[in-house]
Protein backbone atom coordinates (compact mmCIF):
# COMPACT_ATOMS: atom_id res chain seq x y z
CA UNK A 1 0.00 0.00 0.00
CA UNK A 2 2.08 3.57 -1.12
CA UNK A 3 2.13 5.87 1.40
CA UNK A 4 1.97 10.01 2.21
CA UNK A 5 3.11 11.99 5.29
CA UNK A 6 1.47 15.42 5.27
CA UNK A 7 4.28 17.52 7.03
CA UNK A 8 2.88 19.67 9.61
CA UNK A 9 3.58 20.57 12.94
CA UNK A 10 3.13 20.22 17.00
CA UNK A 11 -0.04 22.68 17.53
CA UNK A 12 -2.59 23.74 15.04
CA UNK A 13 -4.83 25.16 17.53
CA UNK A 14 -5.44 28.77 16.00
CA UNK A 15 -4.83 27.84 12.17
CA UNK A 16 -7.80 26.29 9.94
CA UNK A 17 -6.80 22.84 8.06
CA UNK A 18 -8.48 21.21 5.52
CA UNK A 19 -5.83 18.56 4.36
CA UNK A 20 -8.15 15.40 5.82
CA UNK A 21 -10.26 16.14 3.29
CA UNK A 22 -8.15 14.41 1.12
CA UNK A 23 -8.00 11.49 3.15
CA UNK A 24 -10.84 9.33 2.08
CA UNK A 25 -9.86 10.30 -1.92
CA UNK A 26 -6.24 8.79 -0.95
CA UNK A 27 -7.93 5.65 1.06
CA UNK A 28 -10.25 5.05 -2.21
CA UNK A 29 -7.32 4.36 -4.34
CA UNK A 30 -5.34 2.12 -1.46
CA UNK A 31 -2.86 4.90 -0.45
CA UNK A 32 -2.27 5.36 3.63
CA UNK A 33 -2.13 8.91 4.76
CA UNK A 34 -0.73 10.37 8.18
CA UNK A 35 0.12 13.63 9.62
CA UNK A 36 3.51 13.92 11.23
CA UNK A 37 5.54 17.33 12.27
CA UNK A 38 8.26 18.30 11.10
CA UNK A 39 9.76 19.01 15.08
CA UNK A 40 9.84 15.39 15.44
CA UNK A 41 12.90 13.82 15.68
CA UNK A 42 13.12 10.44 15.13
CA UNK A 43 11.31 9.93 12.47
CA UNK A 44 11.79 7.25 9.53
CA UNK A 45 10.92 9.23 6.66
CA UNK A 46 11.65 6.48 4.20
CA UNK A 47 8.99 4.31 5.46
CA UNK A 48 6.81 6.55 3.31
CA UNK A 49 6.71 7.00 -0.79
CA UNK A 50 6.03 10.50 0.26
CA UNK A 51 6.49 13.42 2.42
CA UNK A 52 4.07 16.53 1.40
CA UNK A 53 5.04 19.69 3.22
CA UNK A 54 1.19 21.00 4.37
CA UNK A 55 0.46 23.02 7.98
CA UNK A 56 3.98 23.22 9.01
CA UNK A 57 3.06 27.07 9.92
CA UNK A 58 5.74 27.74 12.53
CA UNK A 59 8.29 27.21 10.31
CA UNK A 60 9.19 31.01 9.60
CA UNK A 61 9.76 30.96 13.22
CA UNK A 62 12.90 28.22 13.32
CA UNK A 63 13.54 28.53 9.53
CA UNK A 64 16.71 27.44 9.74
CA UNK A 65 15.81 23.66 11.65
CA UNK A 66 12.71 24.04 9.05
CA UNK A 67 15.30 23.66 6.34
CA UNK A 68 17.55 21.14 8.03
CA UNK A 69 14.69 18.71 8.40
CA UNK A 70 13.56 19.06 5.04
CA UNK A 71 17.18 18.39 3.84
CA UNK A 72 17.20 15.50 5.99
CA UNK A 73 13.63 13.82 4.56
CA UNK A 74 15.29 14.59 1.05
CA UNK A 75 18.17 12.77 1.24
CA UNK A 76 16.02 9.36 2.67
CA UNK A 77 14.64 7.44 0.49
CA UNK A 78 11.66 9.03 0.27
CA UNK A 79 9.85 11.70 -2.38
CA UNK A 80 9.64 15.46 -0.94
CA UNK A 81 7.68 17.77 -2.49
CA UNK A 82 7.14 20.11 -3.22
CA UNK A 83 11.41 19.48 -4.13
CA UNK A 84 13.45 20.53 -1.66
CA UNK A 85 15.59 23.20 -4.59
CA UNK A 86 11.64 24.90 -5.39
CA UNK A 87 11.16 25.54 -1.62
CA UNK A 88 14.39 26.61 -0.57
CA UNK A 89 14.09 29.04 -3.65
CA UNK A 90 10.69 29.86 -2.63
CA UNK A 91 11.39 30.06 1.39
CA UNK A 92 13.05 33.80 1.22
CA UNK A 93 10.67 36.66 -0.45
CA UNK A 94 13.59 37.46 -2.93
CA UNK A 95 12.19 35.18 -5.10
CA UNK A 96 10.04 37.43 -6.51
CA UNK A 97 13.19 39.37 -7.59
CA UNK A 98 13.79 36.38 -9.56
CA UNK A 99 9.70 36.49 -11.09
CA UNK A 100 9.95 40.06 -12.01
CA UNK A 101 13.75 39.52 -13.63
CA UNK A 102 11.57 37.33 -15.67
CA UNK A 103 8.73 39.79 -16.94
CA UNK A 104 6.41 38.82 -14.72
CA UNK A 105 4.30 41.87 -12.61
CA UNK A 106 4.63 42.11 -8.93
CA UNK A 107 3.57 44.16 -6.32
CA UNK A 108 6.56 47.36 -5.84
CA UNK A 109 8.97 46.41 -3.39
CA UNK A 110 11.88 47.92 -1.40
CA UNK A 111 14.55 45.48 -0.25
CA UNK A 112 16.73 46.27 2.69
CA UNK A 113 18.50 44.48 4.94
CA UNK A 114 18.82 47.67 7.32
CA UNK A 115 16.54 49.45 9.60
CA UNK A 116 16.96 53.23 10.02
CA UNK A 117 14.10 55.95 10.14
CA UNK A 118 14.96 57.42 7.29
CA UNK A 119 14.61 53.80 5.01
CA UNK A 120 10.33 54.51 6.06
CA UNK A 121 10.46 58.05 5.16
CA UNK A 122 12.19 57.28 1.57
CA UNK A 123 9.69 54.48 1.07
CA UNK A 124 6.76 56.94 1.60
CA UNK A 125 8.05 59.25 -0.96
CA UNK A 126 9.34 56.56 -3.30
CA UNK A 127 6.10 54.74 -3.66
CA UNK A 128 3.65 58.04 -3.56
CA UNK A 129 1.99 56.74 -0.93
CA UNK A 130 0.55 57.90 2.40
CA UNK A 131 0.33 54.11 3.27
CA UNK A 132 2.84 51.22 3.48
CA UNK A 133 3.24 47.61 4.13
CA UNK A 134 6.67 46.60 6.03
CA UNK A 135 7.30 42.84 6.52
CA UNK A 136 10.26 40.38 7.02
CA UNK A 137 11.70 38.72 3.39
CA UNK A 138 11.31 35.56 5.37
CA UNK A 139 7.80 35.57 6.87
CA UNK A 140 4.27 33.92 6.66
CA UNK A 141 0.78 34.09 8.34
CA UNK A 142 1.39 38.00 8.24
CA UNK A 143 3.45 37.67 11.34
CA UNK A 144 5.72 40.80 11.56
CA UNK A 145 3.72 42.70 9.02
CA UNK A 146 3.15 46.41 10.24
CA UNK A 147 1.08 48.77 8.10
CA UNK A 148 2.32 51.63 8.77
CA UNK A 149 0.89 55.47 7.70
CA UNK A 150 3.27 58.60 7.22
CA UNK A 151 1.84 61.33 9.70
CA UNK A 152 1.80 58.50 12.93
CA UNK A 153 4.22 55.57 11.86
CA UNK A 154 7.28 57.35 14.22
CA UNK A 155 4.92 56.18 17.03
CA UNK A 156 5.66 52.73 16.08
CA UNK A 157 9.85 53.07 15.61
CA UNK A 158 10.69 51.33 18.37
CA UNK A 159 8.84 48.34 17.47
CA UNK A 160 9.92 48.30 13.73
CA UNK A 161 13.28 48.93 14.90
CA UNK A 162 13.60 45.51 17.54
CA UNK A 163 11.39 43.78 14.81
CA UNK A 164 13.78 44.46 12.17
CA UNK A 165 17.17 45.04 13.27
CA UNK A 166 18.79 41.71 12.60
CA UNK A 167 16.08 40.98 9.51
CA UNK A 168 16.43 41.75 5.94
CA UNK A 169 12.75 43.40 4.95
CA UNK A 170 10.61 44.60 2.23
CA UNK A 171 8.35 47.56 1.62
CA UNK A 172 5.92 48.19 -0.50
CA UNK A 173 2.58 50.01 -0.89
CA UNK A 174 -0.66 49.65 0.76
CA UNK A 175 -2.74 49.02 -2.08
CA UNK A 176 -6.47 49.94 -1.18
CA UNK A 177 -7.56 47.08 -3.76
CA UNK A 178 -6.98 44.12 -0.77
CA UNK A 179 -9.43 46.32 1.06
CA UNK A 180 -11.85 47.27 -1.55
CA UNK A 181 -11.45 44.19 -3.88
CA UNK A 182 -10.17 41.37 -1.94
CA UNK A 183 -6.87 39.36 -3.02
CA UNK A 184 -7.26 36.21 -5.63
CA UNK A 185 -5.94 32.99 -5.19
CA UNK A 186 -5.58 30.58 -7.72
CA UNK A 187 -4.39 26.57 -7.00
CA UNK A 188 -2.36 24.55 -9.45
CA UNK A 189 -2.20 21.01 -8.99
CA UNK A 190 0.48 18.99 -11.37
CA UNK A 191 0.79 22.14 -13.09
CA UNK A 192 -2.89 22.68 -14.16
CA UNK A 193 -5.42 24.85 -12.76
CA UNK A 194 -8.06 23.65 -10.12
CA UNK A 195 -10.11 26.23 -8.41
CA UNK A 196 -10.16 30.02 -7.07
CA UNK A 197 -10.68 32.17 -4.12
CA UNK A 198 -11.38 35.71 -2.91
CA UNK A 199 -9.65 36.86 0.21
CA UNK A 200 -11.15 40.40 1.59
CA UNK A 201 -9.58 41.28 5.25
CA UNK A 202 -12.46 41.73 7.91
CA UNK A 203 -13.54 45.81 8.35
CA UNK A 204 -10.48 48.07 9.79
CA UNK A 205 -7.37 45.22 8.85
CA UNK A 206 -5.59 44.71 6.20
CA UNK A 207 -4.56 41.29 6.55
CA UNK A 208 -6.51 38.43 4.59
CA UNK A 209 -5.74 35.54 6.54
CA UNK A 210 -8.74 33.60 8.23
CA UNK A 211 -6.99 33.98 11.28
CA UNK A 212 -6.79 37.02 11.04
CA UNK A 213 -10.89 37.09 10.32
CA UNK A 214 -10.66 37.53 6.83
CA UNK A 215 -13.21 36.41 4.46
CA UNK A 216 -12.78 34.07 1.96
CA UNK A 217 -15.22 32.98 -1.09
CA UNK A 218 -14.70 31.06 -4.12
CA UNK A 219 -14.42 32.66 -7.63
CA UNK A 220 -14.22 32.40 -11.42
CA UNK A 221 -11.12 34.36 -12.79
CA UNK A 222 -10.42 35.55 -16.41
CA UNK A 223 -8.19 34.90 -19.08
CA UNK A 224 -5.87 37.73 -18.43
CA UNK A 225 -5.36 36.75 -14.05
CA UNK A 226 -4.83 32.95 -15.29
CA UNK A 227 -1.76 34.19 -17.80
CA UNK A 228 -0.11 35.92 -15.05
CA UNK A 229 -0.59 33.29 -12.94
CA UNK A 230 0.88 30.89 -15.21
CA UNK A 231 3.98 33.63 -16.25
CA UNK A 232 4.80 33.30 -12.47
CA UNK A 233 4.63 29.28 -12.63
CA UNK A 234 6.64 28.92 -15.70
CA UNK A 235 9.28 31.18 -13.99
CA UNK A 236 10.03 28.47 -11.12
CA UNK A 237 13.30 27.02 -10.92
CA UNK A 238 11.33 23.18 -11.60
CA UNK A 239 7.82 22.25 -11.45
CA UNK A 240 6.03 21.71 -8.47
CA UNK A 241 2.97 19.72 -7.11
CA UNK A 242 0.92 21.72 -6.18
CA UNK A 243 1.41 25.93 -6.08
CA UNK A 244 -0.85 28.97 -5.09
CA UNK A 245 -0.54 32.17 -6.78
CA UNK A 246 -1.67 35.29 -4.53
CA UNK A 247 -2.93 37.94 -7.08
CA UNK A 248 -3.94 41.54 -6.56
CA UNK A 249 -5.00 44.61 -8.49
CA UNK A 250 -2.34 47.67 -9.00
CA UNK A 251 -2.91 50.35 -10.81
CA UNK A 252 -5.70 48.54 -12.79
CA UNK A 253 -3.55 45.82 -13.59
CA UNK A 254 -2.76 41.95 -11.69
CA UNK A 255 0.36 41.63 -10.06
CA UNK A 256 2.26 38.95 -7.96
CA UNK A 257 1.41 39.52 -4.07
CA UNK A 258 3.28 35.57 -3.43
CA UNK A 259 3.85 32.38 -5.14
CA UNK A 260 3.48 30.02 -2.52
CA UNK A 261 5.27 27.25 -2.59
CA UNK A 262 6.16 25.49 0.55
CA UNK A 263 2.95 24.96 2.70
CA UNK A 264 0.00 27.33 1.15
CA UNK A 265 -3.43 26.82 2.84
CA UNK A 266 -5.20 24.81 -0.27
CA UNK A 267 -8.35 25.38 0.59
CA UNK A 268 -9.88 22.20 -0.44
CA UNK A 269 -13.25 23.47 1.39
CA UNK A 270 -14.34 25.92 -0.98
CA UNK A 271 -14.32 24.01 -3.67
CA UNK A 272 -15.48 20.18 -3.44
CA UNK A 273 -13.94 18.78 -6.32
CA UNK A 274 -10.53 20.38 -5.53
CA UNK A 275 -9.45 17.04 -3.31
CA UNK A 276 -9.57 14.93 -6.34
CA UNK A 277 -8.02 16.79 -8.61
CA UNK A 278 -4.81 17.08 -5.56
CA UNK A 279 -5.20 13.48 -5.27
CA UNK A 280 -5.27 12.65 -9.12
CA UNK A 281 -2.07 14.84 -9.45
CA UNK A 282 -0.10 13.01 -6.95
CA UNK A 283 -0.91 10.02 -8.58
CA UNK A 284 -0.26 10.93 -12.20
CA UNK A 285 3.39 11.95 -10.68
CA UNK A 286 3.60 8.48 -9.44
CA UNK A 287 3.11 6.90 -11.94
CA UNK A 288 5.15 9.18 -14.06
CA UNK A 289 7.93 8.78 -11.56
CA UNK A 290 7.10 4.65 -11.75
CA UNK A 291 7.80 4.36 -15.50
CA UNK A 292 10.90 6.41 -15.57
Amino acid sequence: MPSVAFLSTDNLEDFFVYDELLVPYFNQKGWKVETVSWHTNSENWGRFDYVIVRSTWDYQQHADAFLACLKQIDASSTTLLNPLRLMQWNIEKYYLKDLQHKGVPIVKTIWEATFDNGVIDKAFDEFSSDTIIIKPVLSANADDTFKLERETWKESAGVLSNTFKQRDFMIQPFLSSIVEEGEYSLFYFGGAFSHAIKKVPQEGDFRVQEEHGGRLHPVNVDDVQLAVAEKALSAMPCNALYARVDLVRQNSNWAIMELELIEPSLYFNLDEDSPVRFVEALLAFHEAETNK
